[in-house]
C-alpha cells in the first residue's frame, strides 16, 4: 500500500472542542468537512473552520492529481503554550505511527498555530505550508478591534477582566473589615505558587466536579452549605478579635480560630454539598461518579481532623491538650485510612466498570482529544481495551477513567 501524504490542519488553541465539542484528531474528508461546518455554526468568526476546509480542498486537488493523500486536523489546548503543544505532539506521533505518511502539506490560519511548525519539522517532511488569511475590511485590523474580539472569548476574558475583579473585591472586602492590603497579597502569592505548582489544574478539576444546577436535588445543599461555610468565615472573623485580644499571633491566632470550630462549619458546609452531589449520582443511577464523591467525603473528613489536631498542639491553650506525640499518631493514622478507603474505592470503580456495558463508546481525554473506542474491558489487569481510528489497539489503566456519559473522558492519557 502507498504510503500518503498528509494535510495537516492545526487548531493549537483547541476551538474544535472548546466551542462545537468536536474531538480531535479528526480524520478523513468527510469528518473535517463535519467538523469545520460545527465549528462555522458555533462561530463563524472562527478562523479555524476556513483552515480546515483549506486542507480539504488541498485534499481534493491532490486526490483528483492520482495522489495519495489522507487529511487530518489535529488539536492543541485553550491554555495555548506548553500544554497546546505536547497534546499536538503527542497525536502527530500517534498518526506518523499509524499511517506513516512520506510528507505533510501544513495548514494553519497564521496565528498561534504558527508556532507549532518546529515541532511538526522536527516528527516529518513538510512539503508546503499554508496560511489561511481572511479578508477582511482594514479598519477591521486595528488594535482595538482585536481586543474587543479577544474579550468576546470567554477564555481572554477570564484573564484580562476575571481576574483584576476577583483583585478589586478581595482588596475591598479586606479594607472594609479593617485588615488592609496585605492579606490579599498573601491570597495572590499563594494561588501564583500553587499555580507554578501545577495544584492549580487539580482544584479545577475538582471544582468542575460540583457545578451547580437548579434542575437537581443538590442545590438545596448548596444553599445550606454555603450558609455553614458563610457563617463559619464570620465567626473566625470574630475569633480573630477575640484572639488579638488574648494578645496571640501568628500561628497561635491561626490555630485559636481552628480550634474554636469556625473551620468545622465550613467543613460540614462542604460535607453537605458533597452528600447534595452524592444524593444526585445516586438518583441518576451513576456508580461510577458515586465512588468520586465518596472518596471526596473521606479526604475532607481526614483532612479536617489532621488541621483540627494539629491545631489543638499548637494552640494548647485549654484542656484536653494535645502533644506531639498524638498529632503524629493522628497524621499517620489518617494516611492509613486515607490509603486503605482509596484501595476499596479503587477497587469498587473497577468492579463498576467490569460490568457496564461499555463496548463502543468513544473515548476521549480531558483536552477533548480523540482516544478511541472501547473494545472491552480486563478486570484481572485493571484496564480498558481501546482500539484507535487505525484499528490499533491499546490497553489504558482503568484508574484513568474521569467519567461516563456520552462518551468516557480519560485523565493523563495524551
Amino acid at each position: 500500500m502507498q504510503r500518503p501524504i498528509l494535510i495537516l490542519c492545526i487548531d493549537r488553541d483547541n476551538d474544535l472542542y472548546e466551542k462545537a465539542r468536536v474531538t480531535a484528531p479528526v480524520v478523513g474528508r468527510e469528518k473535517n468537512i463535519t467538523a469545520a461546518t460545527k465549528l462555522a455554526l458555533a462561530d463563524p468568526e472562527d478562523p479555524d473552520s476556513n483552515a480546515i476546509f483549506s486542507a480539504v480542498k488541498i485534499y481534493d486537488q491532490l486526490k483528483k492529481e492520482g495522489k495519495t493523500a489522507e487529511i487530518i486536523t489535529l488539536t492543541g489546548h485553550k491554555n495555548l503554550g506548553y500544554t497546546a503543544d505536547k497534546a499536538i505532539s503527542t497525536q502527530l506521533d500517534r498518526v506518523i505511527n499509524e499511517i506513516h505518511p512520506t510528507s505533510a502539506i501544513l495548514v494553519t490560519d497564521g496565528m498561534a498555530d504558527e508556532e507549532i511548525l518546529p515541532i511538526v519539522k522536527s516528527r516529518i517532511k513538510i512539503d508546503s505550508t499554508k496560511i489561511v488569511f481572511i479578508k477582511q475590511a482594514k479598519e477591521l485590523e486595528k488594535t482595538y478591534f482585536v481586543l474587543i474580539e479577544k474579550l468576546r472569548d470567554p477564555h481572554y476574558a477570564r484573564i484580562l477582566l476575571g481576574i483584576p475583579a476577583i483583585i478589586l473585591i478581595l482588596v475591598s472586602i479586606s479594607r472594609i473589615l479593617g485588615y488592609g492590603i496585605e492579606p490579599v497579597g498573601v491570597l495572590i502569592g499563594v494561588y501564583l505558587l500553587l499555580k507554578v505548582a501545577g495544584v492549580e489544574d487539580l482544584v479545577l478539576r475538582i471544582a468542575r466536579d460540583f457545578r451547580f444546577s437548579i434542575f437537581t436535588v443538590s442545590w438545596i445543599s448548596y444553599i445550606v452549605g454555603f450558609t455553614l461555610s458563610l457563617i463559619g468565615l464570620l465567626i473566625g472573623n470574630q475569633l480573630f478579635s477575640e484572639g488579638i485580644k488574648l494578645g496571640l499571633s501568628g500561628e497561635k491566632l491561626i490555630a485559636y480560630i481552628i480550634v474554636k470550630h469556625a473551620v468545622t462549619l465550613v467543613y460540614f458546609g462542604s460535607l453537605l454539598i458533597i452528600a447534595g452531589k452524592f444524593i444526585d449520582a445516586l438518583t441518576e443511577k451513576k456508580k461510577f461518579t458515586i465512588t468520586k464523591y465518596s472518596l471526596y467525603a473521606v479526604a475532607a473528613t481526614l483532612g479536617i481532623l489532621v488541621v483540627y489536631v494539629g491545631a489543638k498542639w499548637v494552640a494548647n491553650l485549654e484542656p484536653p491538650y494535645v502533644s506531639f506525640g498524638e498529632f503524629l499518631f493522628t497524621l499517620i493514622a489518617a494516611i492509613f485510612v486515607g490509603y486503605i478507603s482509596t484501595r476499596i474505592i479503587k477497587d469498587l470503580r473497577t468492579n463498576i466498570l467490569v460490568n457496564m456495558r461499555l463496548d463502543g463508546k468513544e473515548v476521549i481525554n480531558e483536552y477533548g482529544s480523540y482516544i478511541g473506542k472501547i473494545i472491552g474491558v480486563s478486570g484481572s489487569d485493571n484496564t480498558i481495551i481501546v482500539q484507535t481510528m487505525f484499528e490499533k489497539r491499546y490497553a489504558l489503566p482503568i484508574s484513568s477513567v474521569s467519567s461516563i456519559g456520552d462518551n468516557i473522558i480519560v485523565r493523563g492519557i495524551e
